[in-house]
C-alpha cells in the first residue's frame, strides 16, 4: 500500500452554518447543547468514511455544548476508524473543550502534541506512521491563529518541525490564503508543496477563500486534490490523495474494505 487518502475538515463543533447571519443566530450553540448537532455530525461522518486519515479542527472533546460527547470518538465510531486521538487546545472546563482531532485507519507508532507560539489555545498534533524502509511518515494537524503576528511565528515553528521529518504532511485550518507571505515562506523553507489558490473552502455556502491547506514534503507524490461540496460547517472539507516514494510502502496495510462512500459533488 503506497497511497493515502487524506481529508482536512474544520467542523465548527458540529454547528450547521448556511449564511453569515448564522454566526449571530447560532452563537448560543457554541455554549449550549442542541439536538441538531448530533444529526449534523452524523452527516459529516458519512463523508469521513471515504478516507484513510482525517484531520479535524474546531472539534469538541466533550463538554456542556456537545452534551458531554467526545466528538472525535463519536465520529471515529460512525466512520469506522479504529484509531483516533484528540488534542485539547483550549479547555474551558465544563463549557467547551476546543480540540484538534485525528481519525486513522492506520495505527500511528507515535503521537506528539505541540503547543504553538502565541497566546494559549493553538496547537498541532503529529502522528508518525512507520514505513517499510525503516523511516516514517509524519502527519501534523493544525489550527493556526487569526492574528498575523502569532500566525507567522506558528508557521515558522511548523517549518522547523517539517525539517525534522523528511516525509511529512501538514494539514488543517491555517486561517490564511495562498497569498500569505508567511505561509509561502513556510512552504519554501520546509520544501513543501500543495498550495493551490483554486481550492477555496470558506465560507462553505459561497467559498471565496482558501484558508484550509494540505501541504506535503516534495518526496511525496500529489496524486489529486479537491474541495468536497458538502456544506455542513462554515468550512468545506479539503481532500488529497498522496503516494509514497518509489519502493516505499506503509509497514501496516490499510484495510481494503472501507465503508461505502456517499455521493458528493466536488470542485477544484
Amino acid at each position: 500500500m503506497r497511497q493515502l487518502n487524506l481529508l482536512s475538515y474544520n467542523v465548527q463543533a458540529g454547528i450547521y452554518s448556511r449564511q453569515y447571519s448564522d454566526y449571530l443566530t447560532n452563537s448560543w450553540k457554541h455554549l449550549l447543547p442542541h439536538p441538531e448537532r448530533l444529526v449534523n455530525l452524523s452527516r459529516i461522518a458519512q463523508v469521513l468514511r471515504q478516507f484513510d486519515l482525517v484531520g479535524l479542527q474546531e472539534i469538541d472533546a466533550g463538554s456542556l455544548r456537545s452534551n458531554n460527547i467526545d466528538q472525535v470518538q463519536y465520529l471515529a465510531r460512525l466512520g469506522s476508524f479504529p484509531h483516533c486521538y484528540r488534542q485539547i487546545n483550549r479547555n474551558l472546563g465544563p463549557f467547551a473543550r476546543h480540540s484538534n482531532g485525528l481519525l486513522s485507519r492506520l495505527r500511528p507508532a507515535r503521537i506528539v502534541e505541540h503547543r504553538l507560539p502565541g497566546l494559549p489555545g493553538r496547537g498541532a498534533v503529529t502522528a508518525e506512521y512507520p514505513l517499510s524502509n525503516g523511516e516514517h511518515l509524519a502527519v501534523a494537524i493544525v489550527h493556526l491563529a487569526l492574528g498575523w503576528r502569532a500566525r507567522r511565528r506558528q508557521l515558522d515553528y511548523l517549518a522547523c518541525l517539517a525539517e525534522q521529518h523528511p516525509l511529512m504532511v501538514v494539514m488543517g485550518d491555517f486561517n490564511c490564503g495562498c497569498d500569505s507571505k508567511g505561509l509561502n515562506n513556510m512552504v519554501r523553507k520546509a520544501g513543501m508543496r500543495g498550495l493551490d489558490c483554486e481550492l477555496k473552502t470558506f465560507p462553505s455556502w459561497r467559498p471565496r477563500h482558501n484558508l484550509d491547506h494540505i501541504l506535503i514534503s516534495r518526496p511525496l507524490k500529489l496524486v489529486s486534490a479537491r474541495v468536497i461540496d458538502y456544506a455542513l460547517s462554515d468550512h468545506l472539507p479539503l481532500s488529497m490523495t498522496i503516494e509514497l516514494p518509489d519502493g516505499v510502502r506503509f509497514a501496516e496495510t490499510i484495510p481494503s474494505a472501507r465503508p461505502a462512500p456517499v455521493s458528493t459533488a466536488s470542485s477544484s
